[in-house]
């Protein structure tokens, strides 16, 4: 009888050390906050938390920064009592700093031209694996992926397809402040950065 092949999870998990959630954090909110900047210049949208602070800003005017660090706080409850005090502290870390960086790149980084269905699809990849590194050591960026991360450990609904769900609907949501073309590279963006996610955030496969 052949033997069974062995899965990772027959195996110990080995947990991060400190200095490497802390370099994943850094990494991890460079790379998001590097999106949004995209995102930004192509006037393009994206879900989440983060696309909620964009319909902020194009409606009201006030900073990227500002919109997404605020409309955070009512979900740290959520991370709190269900997924833990540390998830809450990476979170509340990972949420300041990307809202700080979102800020600092566009001290560095001014794009003259960059065509908005090309800034909707690379910036969501760019913050799909961004997502990636911060999930990956028990950090989220707040908001509707904390739900999704919830859904996912408590009742294996992968955390890629709620994301979508949910995504979807903000972008549809968000469909009155953009052009018709500006909306359908949103929507393909979305799919590009969850398609990241429920490929590469599965417990199935990665353990540490």
């Amino acid at each position: 009888m052949a033997r069974p092949t062995a899965s990772p999870a027959d195996g110990p998990r080995a947990p991060h050390a400190w200095y490497e959630d802390v370099l994943a954090l850094l990494i991890g909110t460079l790379v998001v906050s590097f999106g949004v900047n995209l995102l930004r210049q192509g006037g393009a949208l994206t879900g989440g938390t983060a696309g909620l602070a964009f319909l902020a800003h194009y409606a009201t005017g006030v900073r990227f920064g500002v919109a997404f660090f605020l409309i955070n706080v009512p979900f740290y409850w959520l991370a709190y009592w269900h997924l833990g005090k540390a998830m809450v502290l990476k979170t509340f870390c990972a949420v300041g700093l990307v809202s700080f960086f979102a800020e600092m790149h566009t001290v560095f980084i001014h794009v003259e031209r960059i065509d908005p269905f090309y800034a909707a699809l690379f910036g969501n990849a760019v913050l799909g694996l961004g997502f990636i590194v911060l999930f990956r050591h028990r950090a989220s960026l707040g908001g509707t992926s904390i739900l999704a991360l919830y859904l996912q450990e408590h009742h294996g609904i992968r955390a890629g397809k709620v994301q979508l769900v949910i995504d979807l609907l903000i972008l549809a949501a968000s469909s009155a402040l953009v052009s018709m073309p500006l909306l359908v590279a949103s929507v393909a963006g979305a799919v590009v950065l969850n398609t990241i996610v429920a490929m590469n955030h599965r417990p199935d496969r990665y353990l540490a």
